[in-house]
């Protein structure tokens, strides 16, 4: 696998990024109680903007302190995992469909998801890597499970998720105390000296369900690319940082995306062949990017020309 001797990243880079991220949490979490109101689709694009202006000045710095090398991979990896998030967009909107969310409340449900799949990424990625290194055949492994799953993304139909039947939501409604309603943002609520749980918090484990399961496959694509710690982590967090700001920019057009999930597939089918045959074929990294965006733009641009007269209704403010 290319690359597989990790660039040593000093502990001051680390501690700086980290910095960084509870600085622009911190700042979007502000603005958006500032706001204390639907966020509109123009609002969503700028701040999406933003997000992803970030992400670049960053790669800029790692381009600069690590190498063009580096640079290249965090930008590829970054590719990858904003890509797949919209897969994660679609079946948030299926969510707050299902729970009829109001919609100023998805905004604190989406920060606290957010937020846990940090969390649960950041440990997913320390395993995955600790495995890698200690067992380079599981590289393997990982490009089989993304063909196989690219096919069945490919050839099987999009269904909406049984939200009601999952374990987790049997498990919840059976250990904890539920209000019928919703109090607002609020999770918790006490209900003659009791404390009450509100289906929002169902809302957020089953979120944080589902993101840890688009992880399984979201993460091992980036190790296609690198298995460099830093560079798998921070790529993965970059994008899921932006991932907010992008559901309310997506969540009234995801109907126009018909053959985004069909460029995904690809996608998955192309890294997880590239880790397959890394040892008999070198795949440049530089190729690998160029590939995933010509995917991107071609599927994107084809679900676009499809869909252009079904019309979208803009949120204005």
């Amino acid at each position: 696998m290319e690359r597989f001797a990790t660039v040593s990243t000093p502990l001051w880079f680390w501690i700086a990024f980290h910095i960084g991220v509870f600085i622009a949490v911190g700042v979007d979490l502000f603005s958006f109680k500032r706001r204390n109101r639907e966020l509109s689709l123009r609002a969503a694009a700028l701040r999406s903007a933003v997000w992803v202006g970030v992400s670049l000045i960053f790669n800029a710095i790692v381009w600069h302190w690590q190498g063009p090398d580096q640079g290249l991979d965090f930008l590829t990896g970054y590719l990858i995992e904003y890509s797949l998030s919209v897969d994660n967009i679609f079946v948030f909107v299926l969510i707050f469909t299902y729970f009829r969310v109001p919609p100023r409340s998805q905004h604190r449900v989406l920060l606290w998801g957010i937020l846990g799949a940090l969390v649960m990424r950041g440990v997913m990625i320390w395993l995955g890597i600790a495995l890698v290194e200690r067992f380079h055949f599981i590289l393997y492994i990982f490009g089989v499970f993304l063909v196989v799953t690219a096919a069945r993304m490919f050839w099987s139909k999009a269904e909406t998720p049984e939200f009601e039947n999952s374990f987790w939501m049997r498990w919840c409604r059976k250990s904890l105390p539920l209000t019928k309603e919703f109090y607002g943002r609020k999770f918790a609520v006490k209900i003659d000296g009791r404390l009450m749980f509100t289906p929002l918090l169902l809302v957020l484990i089953v979120i944080d369900v589902f993101d840890l399961i688009f992880a399984v496959d979201s993460i091992p694509a980036v190790f296609a690319i690198t298995t460099d710690r830093f560079i798998v982590y921070t790529s993965n967090i970059c994008a899921i940082l932006g991932l907010r700001s992008l559901y309310f920019l997506l969540a009234s057009l995801v109907d126009r995306f018909v053959y985004l999930r069909t460029g995904l597939a690809i996608i998955l089918a192309f890294v997880g062949s590239k880790m397959i045959v890394a040892k008999f074929f070198h795949i440049p990294n530089g190729l690998s990017l160029a590939v995933i965006v010509l995917i991107l733009g071609i599927t994107i641009g084809l679900s676009m020309a499809a869909t252009r007269n079904s019309g979208t209704t803009e949120r204005r403010d």
